[in-house]
């Protein structure tokens, strides 16, 4: 390889060294930055025929990441946002080969030119409370599985947290004191905050925890599969796919719409917003970094808007049409 390192010792390194050590970057940003590298060296392993171990960093140049970039739009399916993704992982990893191999400074220097791709930015999908309840009384309350299914529908649905934060939370991070009571919640970046519980997601977590065994200030997770291992990702999102095939037989509009977890957290901002309170106060509670996400949801909602043109007093009465009075502007006015 000329020399040079491999590329197997830059990624040991990347990962060992960066991410744990110096970032001490969440599990959550180690797997999707692991995920991201490991279908780059796939395919770089595939285009240049070369087994994964022989790679070397120049093997990934920026035709090579483009390559892959656009393999991951039309081969793979991926959306703009994965694949911008993608590339910030990629950045990350060849920031580390700048500073640790002088010799692949060019090469990282190319890499790290590439822009993100420009794209949409979606308005948030959000239910409405008679599709929010519908949703919540979806699961069986006559077994575990369907009552824990419930209390985590419900604490999406009443805190607007993200699906991680939601399944990270443990018993300890639980204030269980009635109209005092509050969760803490491990957002984006380690950051942390507050947030408070109703009454009915109060009663139900207490009722999940008895039935679990779980002391209230125990370090262990809340929603747990059936194994008692946490709940994951998928777990929670095939919860709510169960949820939605459940509930559109009565209601038959869900089953047309996109339902994740995330639109839990959507609906309860339009609910906040449209219940009159501050997109500050919004902000605070969703963990937004800018107050421009959260205004997001102000953009969205149609109601509100007309509502100001009530307020405005805005009649929407057809104006005068200008008439000229040019003879040649008449003329090319009449044509």
């Amino acid at each position: 390889m000329n020399g040079q390192p491999s590329l197997a010792r830059h990624l040991e390194s990347f990962f060992h060294h960066r991410l744990t050590q110096q970032r001490n970057a969440t599990r959550a940003t180690v797997a999707a930055y692991r995920d991201a590298l490991r279908l780059l060296v796939l395919f770089a392993s595939e285009r240049t025929g070369k087994k994964p171990c022989a790679l070397a960093v120049e093997d990934l140049d920026r035709d090579m990441i483009l390559a892959y970039l656009d393999h991951l739009e039309h081969s793979r399916g991926n959306c703009v946002h994965t694949r911008n993704a993608r590339l910030t992982a990629i950045r990350s990893f060849f920031h580390h080969v700048a500073a640790s191999d002088p010799g692949s400074i060019g090469v990282a220097q190319r890499v790290l030119s590439i822009p993100s791709k420009k794209s949409d930015v979606p308005m948030p999908h959000y239910l409405s409370r008679a599709e929010l309840d519908a949703l919540l009384d979806a699961p069986s309350k006559s077994s575990p599985c369907g009552r824990r299914d419930r209390v985590l529908l419900l604490f999406l649905a009443r805190t607007g947290a993200r699906v991680s934060e939601a399944l990270g939370v443990e018993a300890a991070d639980l204030s269980l004191d009635g109209a005092r009571s509050h969760v803490m919640l491990r957002g984006k970046g380690r950051k942390q905050r507050v947030v408070p519980l109703a009454r009915d997601l109060v009663a139900a977590i207490e009722s999940l925890l008895r039935e679990s065994g779980i002391a209230r200030h125990d370090p262990v997770p809340v929603f747990v599969g059936a194994r008692g291992e946490r709940l994951t990702r998928f777990g929670a999102i095939h919860i709510v796919r169960r949820a939605v095939a459940t509930a559109s037989k009565h209601m038959p509009e869900l089953a047309r719409k996109e339902i994740s977890p995330h639109v839990f957290r959507h609906s309860l901002a339009m609910m906040l917003l449209q219940s009159g309170v501050d997109l500050l106060t919004i902000q605070a509670w969703l963990g937004h970094a800018q107050v421009a996400t959260t205004h997001r949801y102000a953009a969205a909602d149609i109601e509100m808007m007309r509502r100001g043109l009530d307020k405005a007093a805005i009649r929407g009465s057809a104006a005068h049409r200008f008439q000229p009075k040019d003879a040649v502007l008449s003329l090319l006015e009449r044509l």
